[in-house]
């Protein structure tokens, strides 16, 4: 009926997160040795020098009320301060173990006590023994930085970003990455890329949403950029389809900017949230019974609720 053909998607390209003998990923040893034969299988990394900006993602759930976390962060990237001649991870872990050293520290350095230091130190040094934080990038074994990939993407392409195996820490701070690099892309904030090459639309895909824009938590810099696309992705041209086990758990700026829900089955406790106050009774009721391939979809173009129903796959369909 909408006239499209049965078969793969072409230009598609996959990004693993690096690991030694592609340990990092669920994904069959073969079936990635196959993708790199095809040049479709790629292994990300991230580089101290090109990539310390987005350190910060990395405290994007880390509670920090006197914003020290922030300060130190801002410290790092500064151009003309003490981290801006560091090289590579290992360097930075050791200028940052001197800031946890009294003796060590300056007049410059009294605004960020010792006690901060070691917990920013605690929380990078468990970060970076993720082998994705490298030293190098080798084209040849099919290394890339993934902002490099991302601001490539031209009309058609497919990109699949593996996170599946890394921790949530690591899973936000790649999924901040995708999402502000994309937003920098559609902004024109990214310099050399020729603006007719853009693509009009680009669709983010993103399984457990909740673990990035919880409604817990209130000063992340991953919800920011999830809160902004939320608001401003329609005249950006960017799509964010999400999926998630509670929708009460999301922050209410995202939620209240979604043009479209999808409510599979729904247990009691879940639907007795003030996010379904407005949702009759009767589909309520139909929520906790809803089978399989059964969803009740809300968009302001339906005057009402919609109970829809995807057929089986056909090899299910005949006995």
């Amino acid at each position: 009926m909408l006239e499209l053909k049965s078969e793969p998607f072409k230009q598609v390209q996959y990004y693993y997160p690096f690991s030694d003998n592609f340990g990092n990923t669920s994904h069959r040893k073969e079936d990635i040795e196959r993708q790199v034969k095809l040049n479709k299988a790629h292994f990300y990394k991230y580089l101290f020098e090109e990539d310390k900006e987005i350190i910060k993602l990395l405290f994007a759930n880390v509670e920090d009320p006197q914003q020290t976390m922030d300060s130190i962060n801002e410290r790092i990237i500064q151009e003309n301060g003490e981290f801006s001649n560091i090289r590579n991870w290992n360097s930075f872990k050791e200028k940052v173990n001197q800031y946890c050293q009294p003796g060590n520290r300056n007049k410059n350095d009294s605004d960020i006590l010792v006690g901060s230091w070691k917990k920013f130190k605690r929380i990078i040094n468990t970060a970076l023994t993720n082998q994705i934080f490298g030293n190098t990038v080798s084209e040849q074994d099919n290394e890339v930085r993934l902002k490099e990939e991302l601001i490539k993407i031209r009309k058609n392409d497919v990109y699949v970003i593996d996170v599946a195996k890394l921790d949530d820490t690591m899973q936000g701070f790649v999924f901040g990455d995708v999402m502000k690099t994309i937003s920098e892309l559609k902004d024109g904030q990214i310099e050399g890329i020729n603006e007719k090459e853009i693509p009009s639309k680009i669709i983010i895909f993103i399984d457990e949403l909740n673990k990035y824009a919880s409604s817990d938590v209130h000063n992340s810099p991953i919800l920011k950029q999830i809160i902004d696309i939320s608001e401003r992705g329609r005249t950006q041209g960017i799509i964010l389809f999400s999926a998630e086990q509670f929708r009460s758990a999301i922050h209410d700026r995202v939620t209240g900017n979604c043009s479209t829900h999808a409510y599979g089955r729904t247990n009691a406790i879940e639907i007795s949230k003030k996010d379904y106050s407005y949702i009759p009774q009767v589909y309520k009721g139909m929520m906790t019974r809803l089978v399989q391939g059964q969803l009740i979809l809300q968009n302001p173009i339906f005057r009402s609720l919609l109970n829809i129903k995807f057929p089986k796959p056909l090899y299910r369909q005949f006995k």
